[in-house]
């Protein structure tokens, strides 16, 4: 059996933390099992590892979240890259054709598909893997996964069965789907025995590869990338499941949470205060998450979320927060902070001339032992200025030293790199006429491969 954590989502819900490249999964505001913060992502990878499952699983995800999934979870995680963002059905047809392709899975095999960031206990990936012996024993072309209701939620679609009584297996046939009903429709459905849908189901690789040959579509990964933006963006619920006859459903009983507003998000966080700052002890129910370097006050202030980051600063009522997905609807912004497979970066100031050119300034840190990629720009120069630590660069093919107090110039077209020997910080400013990852030409991203090609003086 395989297993597919897909990793999506535009950050909009959990902003200004979350960003188009660090969503919510990528959020240290857990608490691992050592007292350490933890992010979902790095949490579920935890998991899958303490279940013995992590060696057959894969992360399916788009370009911009690739390093940061690398950061928190190691480079050497199987990664199945989405050439630009779509929606689930796509995704899942890239996967499809990766395994089979690529990983030289056979059609027979059972995939399920599954969020990167369920919230649950250990029990719920036992029900995970049950899923494959369902598979077997039900004959379904799909089977689902589906949660005990604890209540009458109006946030959660349902899976209707055809009836309480379950197989000898424990699954329920399928009857329909309800999307996020009201109250009143949510505790009739569960007096029909109705699940919550968390968004796990498995099928027969071969399944979706049939899927992909009728629809005309290569069953190439490579070809398949080639042709993806030429792909419908729809969900696979809308594309695959709601056309299925033969679905089945697992039920689970265990506890489940979707994490993906800040009032739920707050509820599991370990402490109420992060980062810099002080909540009097009359501000009840009020949770501050601050990454900026400036404290923040608040004072007898009830049940508030304020969260700040160089992104911005959101200041809501906890039941309000689910709204801000709507408020920020035409909000569009670069990320201000990313985390990146060798560090991270946090935008200081970023300023547009009228004359056309553009200043950007970062704070970058990486940690010992890693590097930036050998790479030139075409549209900007850089200034480094060393804050902290000790690095090599390479600039046009020639080794330097560098350490705190050092200043580096990078002329538009100059090919550089750098190594930090211990932990290391500068200042990056960048001047141009358009500042865009895009200009970022790599040559090469090892910095053995670097050393092989001589580029030492």
């Amino acid at each position: 059996m395989k297993l597919v954590l897909l990793s999506g989502g535009s950050g909009k819900r959990l902003w200004p933390l979350s960003n188009d490249s660090r969503s919510k999964q990528f959020l240290k505001v857990l608490q691992s099992p050592a007292g350490e913060p933890e992010s979902m992502v790095q949490r579920v990878w935890r998991q899958l590892q303490e279940a013995g499952i992590a060696d057959s699983s894969y992360l399916a995800t788009g370009r911009s979240q690739v390093e940061s999934i690398q950061s928190q979870i190691g480079s050497s995680v199987p990664i199945i890259v989405e050439p630009e963002r779509r929606d689930t059905f796509p995704a899942i047809a890239l996967t499809a054709a990766y395994l089979y392709s690529m990983e030289g899975v056979s059609p027979s095999e059972t995939v399920a598909i599954l969020p990167v960031d369920p919230y649950v206990e250990a029990s719920f990936f036992d029900t995970v893997v049950q899923l494959e012996a369902t598979m077997q024993e039900s004959g379904a072309n799909l089977a689902l996964m589906g949660v005990v209701p604890e209540h009458a939620s109006e946030k959660y679609g349902y899976i209707i069965p055809t009836s309480k009584e379950a197989g000898a297996g424990g699954y329920l046939q399928v009857s329909h789907f309800q999307e996020k009903p009201d109250r009143v429709q949510a505790e009739e459905l569960i007096s029909k025995g109705a699940l919550w849908n968390c968004g796990v189901f498995a099928f027969r690789l071969g399944y979706l590869l049939d899927i992909l040959q009728r629809k005309g579509l290569p069953l190439n990964y490579e070809e398949l990338q080639k042709q993806y933006k030429l792909l419908a963006s729809i969900s696979f619920d809308y594309e695959v499941v709601e056309k299925e006859e033969k679905i089945v459903v697992q039920p689970y009983s265990g506890f489940w949470k979707d994490l993906g507003t800040w009032n739920t998000l707050t509820e599991e966080m370990s402490s109420n205060h992060v980062g810099k700052g002080v909540v009097t002890a009359d501000s009840e129910g009020t949770c501050l998450i601050n990454e900026l370097d400036i404290p923040i006050t608040v004072i007898g202030a009830k049940d508030l979320i304020i969260a700040a980051s160089p992104d911005g600063i959101l200041v809501t009522h906890k039941a309000e927060s689910p709204r801000i997905k709507e408020v920020l609807k035409s909000h569009e912004q670069r990320p201000m902070y990313e985390e990146r497979r060798w560090g991270h970066y946090k935008v200081i100031d970023h300023v547009k001339y009228d004359e056309g050119n553009e200043v950007l300034t970062k704070r970058i840190f990486i940690e010992a032992g890693k590097n930036i990629s050998y790479q030139l720009h075409h549209k900007r120069s850089e200034i480094w200025t060393f804050v902290s630590g000790e690095a090599s660069i390479i600039i046009n093919e020639k080794m330097h030293k560098v350490k705190a107090g050092d200043v580096v110039r990078i002329p538009e077209g100059t090919k550089h790199a750098i190594l930090a020997l211990t932990d290391v910080e500068f200042i990056e400013v960048q001047t141009g006429s358009e500042l865009v990852e895009e200009d970022n030409i790599r040559i090469t991203l090892d910095w053995e491969d670097i050393e092989l090609q001589q580029f030492i003086s």
